[in-house]
């Protein structure tokens, strides 16, 4: 583990960053075609420091602020003024619809948002409900006070006339790295969603243990992809970027990523599993094109041993598909198809996995360059303990952890608190897991998702449902267990295919329903094939209708099952 910055707060992080980063670009943004503008680390900080002593002039002192929008420096200018001086931020997802949006800002009873121009109509719709507290809005976008919407450029401009007469108010403001600085709705109906409460402490011992194993430093360029308003990208992406000094670019949108990897000349970046798992499949189909996909396995198998260095060099056209500059990869939020990860290290390009909860600041453990297992999540980071609860004779159990990184708890919510965590700072992360005799975490489903045959036997919906999804056509799958007979400890595997007409009729010169069934029924047959008898899928179900998934695009099992068996009765 190499030595690191100890930071106590975030405002000590960007404190103590700016004295060894302060003239290295922070940022680099698009503002035009083929044009962009350069932000240096001193430049961030000072935005910062501006923003935050305009938002204590306005009254904000202690209070609730909510941030929405896409990912762009704003929003992080934004973020970062509330959480180190001015009060608790509140990160809105910006996918919810209108109606659970304005259930959120009554709930969290912020004062203040912060908001991009997509969503300047819900905002100032919302102001005048009796039913939140709002009394300032904050465009990213505008450039002047207009209507009684302020400017976040302009609060800039005016907190920092205040500074330059003196007004310290803001940067000499004390923060508390025990409390809550940090609400964070997890997702869910906004009923239902719980808010996690998080500290100073929780994120910056995170970004100090991520920053202690990986080897991402100042000289490194990230592409910001995944949601902001998610633990995984504030912290991952943004935090640790402004810990280190490194330069980072905003994704144009998923359609863009290969091309701004490209433009930006990016050496890291986090994706979900789909986006690797896409980079392949088109990788893998343009070498068929153009006949040289046989060379390539080959090649792949005949040089697996040699270094990370070596592999490049060797397949230096695949990483000219990225930018030729990718030092590391990392994959959250699901599992990785183990093809994909075996192949990505193959070609030389370090592609590793990483797992967290929004409830661990999130990251409780990530492989590294050196320390991988395919399949598994790595090692828990260094100040994080992991351990399995409930064993089974497999060594298979509730993966619990302890730490600095364990939020404070549900915000006013005791009884929820108490299901996840022990009084001792054990936290349940509701997922089952095995830990090999080397530390590594292998990650095996949701416990509440795990369908238990009359026989014992567990079934993973998550691992059959990878299986599925590697058929041609098929978009994703859900595996549910249905009752057989009177008996309710006779359950069948059954599954509901989401697919695509158009590669149907491509790749099999299927059209219609009955034709499409078939070809699945036997693409199914042949999975049934390479599993024990107990796990084979038994019934099939065929929509294009896609699955209901929570805003981080995770299957809603229930209310999935609620559909089937409503149109069974």
């Amino acid at each position: 583990m190499k030595n690191i910055l100890e930071v106590t707060d975030l405002k000590d992080m960007l404190n103590k960053t700016r004295k060894l980063y302060g003239d290295r670009p922070g940022y680099k943004i698009k503002v035009g075609e083929g044009e962009y503008k350069t932000y240096t680390h001193n430049e961030i900080r000072d935005m910062i420091d501006y923003l935050g002593t305009a938002l204590i002039s306005l009254g904000l002192k202690d209070k609730r602020i909510a941030v929405i929008g896409e990912n762009r420096y704003e929003w992080e200018l934004a973020y970062l003024s509330i959480v180190c001086g001015t009060g608790i931020v509140v990160p809105l997802d910006r996918s919810l619809p209108d109606n659970e949006l304005e259930e959120l800002i009554e709930r969290s009873e912020v004062e203040a948002i912060f908001y991009s121009k997509k969503y300047e109509e819900t905002i100032k719709t919302i102001r005048f409900s009796e039913k939140n507290k709002l009394k300032h809005l904050i465009s990213m976008d505008t450039d002047v006070h207009d209507e009684g919407i302020y400017s976040e450029k302009e609060l800039i401009e005016k907190g920092k006339a205040l500074v330059e007469a003196g007004n310290r108010e803001f940067i000499d403001a004390k923060i508390n790295p025990e409390e809550m600085n940090i609400m964070l709705f997890t997702s869910g109906t906004t009923s239902k969603s719980k808010v996690v409460a998080l500290s100073h402490r929780n994120l910056v011992s995170n970004v100090m243990d991520f920053a202690s194993v990986l080897t991402i430093d100042s000289s490194d360029r990230i592409l910001s992809f995944l949601p902001l308003h998610h633990v995984f990208e504030c912290t991952v992406g943004m935090l640790y970027s402004l810990y280190i000094g490194a330069q980072r670019s905003f994704c144009d949108g998923i359609r863009h990523i290969v091309e701004n990897l490209n433009e930006y000349k990016i050496t890291f970046a986090s994706f979900v599993p789909a986006i690797y798992e896409s980079m392949y499949k088109t990788i893998m189909k343009n070498l068929e094109k153009q006949g040289k996909l046989e060379v390539v396995k080959k090649l792949m198998e005949e040089n697996r041993n040699k270094t990370m260095a070596e592999k490049k060099e060797i397949f230096k056209d695949i990483h000219a598909v990225f930018g030729g500059d990718i030092k590391l990869f990392v994959s959250g939020a699901a599992a990785l198809d183990a093809e994909v990860e075996y192949a990505f290290r193959d070609w030389g390009i370090n592609l590793c996995q990483g797992y967290g909860l929004t409830e661990t600041s999130p990251v409780i453990g990530v492989e590294t360059d050196e320390n991988f297992r395919v399949g598994s999540i790595g090692k828990s980071l260094p100040h994080v303990q992991a351990r399995i609860d409930d064993a089974n004779e497999e060594g298979m159990g509730e993966l619990t952890v302890k730490g600095p990184n364990v939020m404070l708890g549900y915000y006013q919510d005791e009884e929820a608190t108490k299901e996840v965590m022990e009084e001792d700072g054990w936290f349940h992360t509701g997922d089952l897991a095995k830990i090999d005799e080397d530390g590594y975490i292998f990650i095996c489903g949701r416990k509440k998702s795990v369908i238990v045959l009359k026989n014992g036997k567990n079934i993973f919906p998550e691992e059959m449902e990878a299986l599925v999804n590697k058929i041609e056509g098929v978009t994703e799958s859900f595996i549910f267990g249905k009752q057989q007979s009177e008996d309710k400890e006779d359950i069948k595997i059954n599954v509901k295919i989401i697919f695509d007409r158009d590669v149907m009729k491509e790749a099999y010169k299927a059209e219609t329903d009955e034709e499409i069934r078939k070809v699945l029924s036997d693409k199914i047959k042949e999975i049934n094939k390479i599993m024990p008898k107990y796990k084979a899928i038994r019934g099939i179900i065929i929509s294009e209708e896609p699955l209901i998934k929570t805003t981080t695009n995770k299957i809603k099992r229930q209310a999935n099952l609620d559909v089937i068996n409503n149109m069974v009765n």
